[in-house]
């Protein structure tokens, strides 16, 4: 008998102790959105077109339920209800982007916007009114069309363009704002919008636009960052980083050869944004870029289809950064001899040439690509720590999608949440420089060539009430209370669906 209660008592030790680790009282807790999918207003005021605009319209066969987002959650309406949103879950933080052609219609600083400037002022200032950080993401993958017409990302006049932007709103909101991310997501940019067709623009040049469009990027970033830096931070004195997907990629086996196969496929899926910036050598990845000079040769192309870095190029990228933004979702195990695929020659995945393998037991959410895997962040955010010397990070998205019809009561999604929220606090202790968690998403927006068939919200948005009604799901509550305690209690359960705001916040 003894013996039975003292092993209870271990155990429920055991658990205690895992409930009380604490996340630091100056941690960020947010949730993250972006202008196209929640926005709609599409051509209010004086806005200009932007690549998602014009694929909707155009092709609206691409989106699964050929919807789009001219209208979406309708922030542009509701910025107010968004905001309460907010107070209601306690945020510290609210990770957004701006619309370049909401602010600029043209795409080029000759004209500025005032009823777009003023929508994004009413914002900022109703989120600093209740003391919640606006961290302001520059470019989240809604181009204007008048620079796409001209090439984009594979222009080489796009830096020009992308830092005279980042100039008018370092001026217009740069008193109030300070957090900056230039990018979201680089790869889905140039890989899914100029390598494929999986998002807009479609460009489709394959084994040729990914690295184009990876060089102009880097490079746009760094002289943002520097004009920040150097312009602005003086008197404004915030930071400026930029946000890259960096899910993990793990051996499929131990053996050599799978392990140069995962470190492959993480030089191309991240690396190859993130070398450049955060590497002590700079330029693009050492082994990805030897391959693709390779087998460029090898096709019969006079010179490598990966742009290089001049030494000039390189000092003026490196370390270019205040922070690393991490948008991590999942993992996938990476083998150099299984289920490996053809690909289209040239092409990113023809030029990496690796299987990937996703074991059937871990849990799927209701977007194909994304599985519940163990310990993914810890996996992912170590790998940064002792790759590029410790950076400042923040988790700029991190979440779980649902059916639209799955409802309020969404266990699944809390799951994950918690999970994951365990994994960052390993990544923690294992002495990762984690600053901040932005949840994804708010609330239920366009997802994409998904459309509305996918819903990642805290916040169920109705999308036939023209009032765009929003309510909380269950995985809302539970988030508002981990925001409030800093601890994860996995017997938590909410005693009631009834948002309110806590006083005080």
């Amino acid at each position: 008998m003894n013996i039975i209660v003292i092993l209870f008592l271990v155990s429920c030790s055991a658990r205690t102790t895992k409930q009380e680790r604490r996340f630091p009282d100056d941690f960020l807790f947010g949730t993250a959105t972006a202008s196209y999918q929640i926005e709609g207003g599409w051509n209010a005021d004086d806005k200009g077109e932007n690549i998602w605009d014009r694929i909707t319209h155009n092709n609206p066969t691409v989106i699964k339920d050929q919807s789009n987002g001219d209208i979406a959650a309708d922030t542009y309406n509701n910025y107010k209800r968004d905001v309460e949103m907010m107070r209601e879950l306690g945020l510290d933080a609210y990770r957004f982007s701006l619309s370049w052609s909401r602010i600029l219609p043209n795409g080029l600083a000759n004209k500025v916007s005032e009823a777009g400037v003023a929508f994004y002022n009413n914002y900022i200032d109703e989120m600093i009114k209740y003391g919640i950080t606006p961290m302001v993401t520059l470019y989240h993958w809604d181009l204007p069309q008048k620079l796409q017409d001209l090439g984009g990302f594979v222009n080489p006049l796009f830096p020009e363009w992308y830092e005279d932007y980042a100039r008018v709103v370092f001026e217009q909101f740069g008193d109030r704002v300070k957090h900056w991310i230039t990018f979201n997501e680089p790869r889905e940019i140039c890989y899914q919008g100029y390598d494929t067709t999986t998002k807009a623009p479609q460009l489709n040049a394959t084994g040729i636009g990914v690295y184009i469009c990876a060089k102009n990027l880097v490079m746009a970033h760094a002289r943002v960052y520097h004009a920040y830096k150097n312009d602005f931070a003086p008197s404004q004195g915030g930071v400026c980083g930029i946000t890259i997907s960096v899910n993990w990629f793990g051996p499929k086996t131990d053996s050599e050869e799978d392990q140069l196969a995962a470190e492959l496929t993480r030089q191309g899926e991240w690396g190859l944004y993130a070398e450049p910036i955060f590497s002590e050598d700079g330029g693009f990845p050492k082994e990805l870029s030897e391959k693709v000079a390779q087998k460029s040769i090898e096709q019969g192309y006079p010179r490598s289809r990966m742009p290089e870095f001049t030494d000039d190029e390189k000092a003026f990228v490196k370390g270019a950064t205040d922070f690393f933004g991490v948008n991590h979702y999942k993992s996938v195990l990476i083998s150099a001899t299984e289920n490996l695929k053809e690909h289209v020659v040239p092409s990113f995945y023809d030029d990496i040439g690796t299987g990937t393998y996703v074991p059937d037991d871990w849990p799927a959410s209701a977007s194909t690509w994304l599985k519940q895997s163990p310990d993914s962040i810890l996996n992912a955010l170590t790998h940064l720590k002792d790759k590029y010397n410790s950076p400042v990070i923040y988790i700029t998205e991190n979440g779980w999608s649902t059916s639209p019809d799955a409802g309020l009561v969404d266990d699944d999604r809390i799951r994950y949440y918690r999970a994951a929220l365990e994994s960052a606090l390993d990544a923690l202790d294992a002495g990762v420089n984690l600053k901040g968690y932005m949840a994804w998403s708010l609330m239920d927006n366009f997802e994409w060539f998904a459309g509305y068939t996918e819903r990642f919200g805290l916040y169920q948005v109705d999308f036939e009430d023209p009032a765009r009604t929003r309510t909380p799901r269950k995985s809302a509550f539970v988030y508002k209370q981990i925001i409030n305690t800093r601890v994860i209690d996995h017997e938590y359960e909410p005693s009631s669906m009834t948002m309110t705001i806590d006083e005080g916040h």
